[in-house]
């Protein structure tokens, strides 16, 4: 019986999207590339996992992933829950991730996410405060309660009993852990990206300034 990722062709476990080509976007990755056929077993079992999901290619931070294919199958795994079976509206979630893109200044992250929360519907207008670092005007009830959420979480390494509540009066429990798992999740992300350096796609420039310390 035919098996959709085995089948693949190799060079569609790489796809970095338009405007670029995997051999781009590894460029100057602090990882060596690893090509389908050096794969060992693992490396193999895991790539085929993320292409033939709903990610369709192995591409941004699973290239260097890869290295550790351990590490990289659960990590695949959590993110498609995060991403794709979130309790949160994918507006929602999307917001959310860019936050976190933010506070990571991880240049990547934003670029690949910012697009997917506009599509999802975000004002451009709040994208644009969030890559400034402000805390963006106009918010609705629950995106304020996500914002105040993240971002202390962020920088203080918790969160007050008056913006954990905000959370679980509009989403639930569930919606308070799923919050908490994509600001774990993506800030993970983040540094694999950042230490890998991980370059945007051909003819991208980088949105995000370094924010000042706080």
């Amino acid at each position: 019986m035919p098996n959709a990722a085995r089948d693949k062709p190799a060079r569609m476990l790489y796809d970095s999207g338009p405007g670029t080509s995997s051999k781009q976007e590894r460029a100057m990755s602090r990882f060596p590339e690893l090509k389908p056929e050096q794969y060992d077993a693992d490396q193999k079992r895991v790539a085929q996992a993320i292409a033939s999901g709903p990610r369709g290619s192995v591409r941004g931070p699973f290239v260097p992933l890869l290295h550790s294919p351990g590490l990289a199958d659960p990590v695949q795994q959590a993110g498609a829950h995060l991403r794709y079976k979130s309790s949160l509206s994918a507006a929602l979630n999307e917001f959310a991730i860019l936050i976190t893109a933010r506070f990571w200044t991880a240049q990547y992250e934003w670029f690949a996410h910012k697009k997917l929360a506009l599509e999802a519907g975000l004002d451009p207008k709040i994208a644009d405060q969030i890559a400034k670092g402000e805390r963006p005007s106009g918010l609705s009830a629950e995106q304020s309660a996500i914002y105040d959420f993240c971002t202390e979480l962020h920088h203080e390494h918790g969160v007050s009993d008056k913006n954990f509540n905000a959370v679980v009066e509009k989403f639930g429990h569930r919606g308070a852990m799923d919050l908490i798992g994509i600001c774990g999740y993506y800030s993970l992300i983040s540094m694999v990206l950042n230490v890998s350096q991980v370059p945007l796609p051909a003819g991208v420039s980088p949105e995000l300034k370094p924010l000042p310390k706080r």
